[in-house]
């Protein structure tokens, strides 16, 4: 058998543990990792300093920030007007607004009387004894089922919660195009199941008589237009 020559075994060897390389990818993998793990720990760092910062300014304690958020809140409310008074074609009607018990609806509703949203808009619906409606569209909406005969005054509860002259919304959602305003003529049983309140009028009752008395077809629309011209907002009154 023939002798394989020292020389020659020491190259045979280098040839088969030969140092294996990495790829180009290896490494971009790796450093993209150490770049997101930086990343991570310093937007975690900036999120804990920047919360015991507004908890150090606010002098209170929170739970991701719900008290900073309540304070932010009460901050809103004392800048929302407590008064809306809309101009009718029959004269003025004088809403106090539930900042306190309606704080979202209150919000948009002043937003969209600052745009001018409800500036010509028609009472749609009178339902005598029950609601005048004024709305974009001539869909009953919430007031459909008071439009069913056999309702009378005398089967309505009497209560504060179901009072006459109540401003409100439907529950639906409260877009540009949605937000309805309806007001009550008479004490009605169902009516936070209808609507968000929001507001309680409270100068210009003969004024929604008024309007209430007008006469409407047998859909319960008024055969004269009765619009809202625009609504002013007033912190007092």
């Amino acid at each position: 058998m023939a002798r394989i020559k020292p020389q020659a075994l020491l190259q045979q060897s280098k040839k088969k543990k030969g140092p294996s390389r990495i790829s180009a990818i290896t490494i971009l993998l790796c450093g993209l990792i150490i770049l997101l793990s930086v990343f991570f720990l310093y937007s975690t760092y900036r999120h804990w300093s920047l919360r015991s910062r507004i908890q150090a300014e606010s002098g209170k304690s929170s739970d991701f920030g719900v008290e900073v958020d309540h304070a932010y809140v009460e901050s809103k409310k004392s800048n929302i007007p407590g008064y809306a008074i809309l101009n009718t074609s029959k004269g003025f009607i004088t809403v106090e607004l539930f900042k306190d018990g309606s704080f979202e609806v209150v919000d948009k509703f002043v937003d969209l009387c600052e745009k001018g949203h409800f500036n010509g808009m028609r009472f749609r619906h009178v339902i005598k004894h029950y609601v005048i409606q004024a709305a974009d569209s001539d869909s009953l909406g919430a007031a459909e089922d008071w439009t069913l005969k056999g309702k009378h005054n005398s089967q309505l509860d009497t209560s504060l919660k179901h009072e006459a002259f109540m401003l409100g919304t439907s529950k639906a959602k409260h877009d540009d195009k949605r937000f309805e305003l309806y007001i009550t003529t008479a004490p009605i049983p169902d009516l936070t199941e209808k609507v968000i309140v929001f507001g309680r009028v409270v100068k210009g009752e003969d004024v929604v008589q008024e309007i209430e008395e007008v006469d409407t077809d047998e859909y319960y629309q008024p055969k004269a237009h009765i619009r809202i011209i625009d609504i002013t907002l007033k912190q007092e009154i």
